[in-house]
């Protein structure tokens, strides 16, 4: 149930910039991890995470890749510009065909400095045309004439999206380490950082311990890391984002007995948008996979898990799809009551930020005291931080 009004004042918390992590650990899996369940604090290293999960449980990981995004432009006159692309427009909105993409390539992007790039300007580097297809929106194009494909010219002239809050300049080392092993799609401006502790002897791990692994994909967009500044939290716009699960994806949720788990917000929104398209099936009020910011809380709650799944089944079925693509703006705050995940493992959150109010909706006040715990065992937050697993 949605309350009317959530004072982000209450989800602020003092965080030193020295408890900051500005490179993560080497190796991934040496990272700290806190467990908390049922009140309980315990803490640990993340290489231990196969032995710390429920009996049965399944783990969802995004296998989202982030692309190089971070453009660096520079006008005749010495202007600075900067380009984050964020989502395709021409030659289509599907990311993979974009990337493959030779010539010529439109993108959404934020832009700045962008006062001093005028309509019409064109700004060239290394042979490569920037120009506007639509100001006003932020549209950019990107001409080339050489043979590359998108992908290849990112990979020649982009710089990784780190986060804005990490005061350092992105480097080569970058690349490997904001990614996590098992990304497979091209799409994010950010990583899905909650799996940057993986490494490829801890999923051997899970597969031991009988744990099952599943991998979807969301797209994670710059609005990640877009601060809630409404007093009340519930006037904040959250951003759609692009997710995408397969038929086996479906059917292996719904057959799943033992407890769901996402690693990380992003696979927990999918999880959770998922079971609303399946709802909003069932209710005959979506016919596509879109999910407003606000859907879930006004909509019927007692659906089980399995005949929401079944919908969405049902539908792909029909439509001889063996994937489906969908667009989810989910806002996780306190007050929702999660349909599919039964914990979460995630990093430490930045104040204020939409990410804690999930943590809050999940585990509820006791965010505090995990939080408290964590400062004072000198635990690193945010992206290149340690870890959490969080059973309420």
């Amino acid at each position: 149930m949605l309350p009317e009004k959530i004072n982000i004042e209450n989800y602020q918390y003092n965080l030193p910039e020295e408890k900051i992590a500005l490179h993560p650990l080497e190796p991934r899996d040496s990272s700290k991890l806190l467990k908390y369940e049922n009140g309980a604090i315990s803490h640990h290293t993340f290489s231990d995470i196969p032995d710390l999960l429920p009996e049965n449980a399944m783990l969802v990981f995004n296998q989202t890749r982030v692309i190089q995004a971070r453009l660096f432009l520079t006008k005749d006159s010495g202007a600075a510009i900067e380009v984050l692309i964020l989502e395709p427009i021409m030659p289509s909105q599907d990311v993979l065909l974009t990337m493959g993409a030779q010539g010529s390539v439109t993108w959404e992007c934020m832009v700045g400095n962008k006062k001093r790039w005028k309509e019409g300007e064109v700004i060239v580097m290394q042979d490569i045309e920037f120009s506007w297809a639509n100001r006003e929106q932020n549209q950019v194009r990107i001409s080339w004439s050489d043979a590359r494909v998108f992908a290849e010219l990112l990979s020649d002239i982009g710089k990784m999206p780190i986060p804005p809050y990490i005061k350092r300049e992105s480097t080569q080392k970058d690349k490997e380490v904001y990614q996590t092993v098992y990304a497979l799609n091209d799409g994010s401006v950010a990583a899905p950082t909650a799996g940057l502790h993986f490494t490829d002897r801890v999923i051997k791990q899970l597969l031991t311990k009988s744990v099952r692994t599943e991998f979807i994909t969301l797209h994670v967009g710059a609005s990640t890391f877009k601060p809630v500044t409404a007093e009340n939290a519930l006037d904040h716009e959250m951003h759609a984002e692009k997710v995408f699960f397969t038929k086996l994806n479906v059917e292996h949720i719904l057959k799943q007995n033992g407890p769901i788990i996402p690693v990380g917000t992003t696979s927990m929104r999918s999880l959770e948008s998922l079971y609303w398209f399946g709802v909003g099936l069932l209710q005959k009020r979506l016919t596509a996979f879109v999910i407003p910011q606000y859907f879930p809380y006004t909509q019927e709650v007692g659906i089980p898990i399995h005949e929401a799944m079944q919908a969405v089944l049902d539908y792909m079925e029909a439509n001889h799809l063996e994937s489906i693509q969908g667009r989810t703006s989910i806002y996780i705050v306190p007050g929702y009551t999660f349909r599919v995940c039964r914990g979460i493992i995630t990093n430490f959150h930045q104040p204020g930020s939409t990410l804690l109010l999930l943590i809050s909706a999940l585990i509820g006040d006791q965010w505090q005291n995990v939080y408290r715990e964590a400062l004072e065992n000198d635990y690193r937050f945010l992206s290149f931080g340690d870890s959490s697993l969080l059973l309420p």
